[in-house]
């Protein structure tokens, strides 16, 4: 198994403290670890994260919060893509380091993990967590000034010259779900839909896509805002039922999922359901609410499946087997992964033009405006103003498959989504 630099939870003093001397190391005007800056190796501008030998990118992720099975699997893959780019020879004659911190999805972790790698890194191939993202959002535009590709799609972090989205924001995806179940015509116009959210920017994002398309489509919606750590959607299904949904849409997590289309079959609520790229794990399907998830569930999302048989996602599928034998493979990895080399084909790029400065990195992406990172669809990066891409795959759970996913409709940006504007 590869190995990777993680680090397991403190005591709140322990961490306190660590900060507390980072910070301090900070201000004193040097980039710990980080590089010089000015001109290195090969004739290539540099300044923090970066030296004549080191490429360092830092990883914000959950290992052991509500999204650990995600954080894992995609920092692994990103670990993997390290990993292959270094044995290749790496970026501009530097290897690829990847240093990953662990928050949780605790705010009280993920802020001070974020101010401790900050000035030892060029970018962030990850920061998983739309709240943590934007709470230093400002920071970055205005004063950090590094690349950072969240794990996390809310347009509210749309605008930003260095943090960018690798897929469609949570408006249009779900945009998308709801439209899918128009064209197939579970749902139509007059019907009432529920939509199950997570407070704060994910789910409240992905809400404002459902209402939407709603009013577009003549749809009446019934909302039903969650914390992350309720787990019981009893009451929620309760009130679908009453209402006479016939559909739901879910922005939440894989356990709530799981409730959901558990406790909706049991309680005789008959209805598709639909969520947003992060509420599935295929664990779920050993569970109780397996036969639920595989009858009538679909997932929303911005990359090929790790199950597909597409050249992409079947050769990650076997280097990571092979790297981190008895892992679960899931969509995770693809998403990593797709992050992951969107970074590096960034890098390649800053190389070719002698300046892996952080404004070189995040100039080299804006250069990229029909990016193929062979998961599907392509990304276009060059309006900061816009996500990547409005369209989405709709995948359906199936047990046969590696990942536990299989691509149901191809990937496409529905009229609405195609409609839809940001920003107003």
């Amino acid at each position: 198994m590869k190995t990777m630099k993680t680090r397991t939870p403190r005591t709140a003093a322990a961490l306190a403290a660590a900060v507390l001397t980072l910070l301090a190391a900070g201000c004193s005007g040097k980039a710990a670890d980080g590089g010089s800056g000015g001109t290195g190796a090969g004739g290539v501008r540099t300044d923090k994260g970066v030296t004549d030998e080191v490429i360092r990118i830092g990883a914000l992720t959950d290992m052991t919060g509500v999204y650990a099975s995600l954080g894992k699997s995609v920092t692994q893959a990103q670990q993997l893509y390290v990993d292959r780019i270094n044995e290749d020879g790496g970026i501009c004659g530097r290897k690829l380091e990847l240093t990953v911190r662990d928050h949780g999805y605790d705010a009280g972790r993920a802020i001070p993990a974020y101010t401790e790698l900050q000035p030892r890194v060029v970018g962030f191939v990850q920061f998983l967590g739309s709240p943590f993202v934007s709470a230093v959002k400002e920071r970055i535009d205005t004063r950090d000034k590094l690349l950072v590709l969240p794990q996390a799609w809310s347009a509210h972090l749309l605008g930003s010259r260095y943090v960018r989205t690798v897929g469609a924001t949570y408006d249009v995806e779900t945009v998308n779900a709801v439209d899918f179940l128009l064209k197939e015509k579970r749902i139509a116009r007059g019907d009432r839909i529920g939509h199950v959210y997570f407070e704060g920017d994910y789910g409240e994002n992905a809400l404002e896509g459902s209402r939407y398309v709603a009013e577009r489509a003549g749809l009446t919606l019934v909302e039903q805002k969650i914390k992350p750590t309720d787990e019981d959607m009893s009451a929620q299904v309760a009130a679908f039922k009453r209402a006479g949904v016939k559909a739901v849409v879910i922005s939440a997590g894989p356990r709530q999922a799981a409730s959901l289309a558990g406790v909706a079959a049991a309680g005789g609520l008959d209805v598709p359901v639909v969520g947003n790229n992060s509420a599935f794990a295929p664990q779920l399907l050993e569970t109780q609410a397996g036969p639920a998830l595989r009858k009538d569930y679909y997932v929303a999302a911005s990359t090929l499946p790790i199950g597909s048989a597409e050249p992409g996602p079947a050769r990650l599928a076997r280097e990571y087997a092979r790297a981190y034998p008895g892992d679960v493979l899931d969509n995770g990895v693809a998403a990593g992964w797709s992050a992951a080399s969107a970074f590096g084909t960034a890098l390649k790029k800053a190389c070719e033009g002698k300046d892996l400065t952080r404004e070189g990195v995040a100039e080299a992406l804006l250069s990229l405006d029909a990016y193929d990172g062979g998961f599907g669809i392509r990304h276009d990066f060059s309006d900061p103003d816009l996500p990547s891409t409005r369209q989405s795959f709709i995948l359906k759970p199936d047990a046969e498959t590696e990942g536990g996913l299989k691509v149901h409709r191809p990937a496409a940006a529905s009229e609405h989504a195609r409609a839809f504007s940001f920003g107003e």
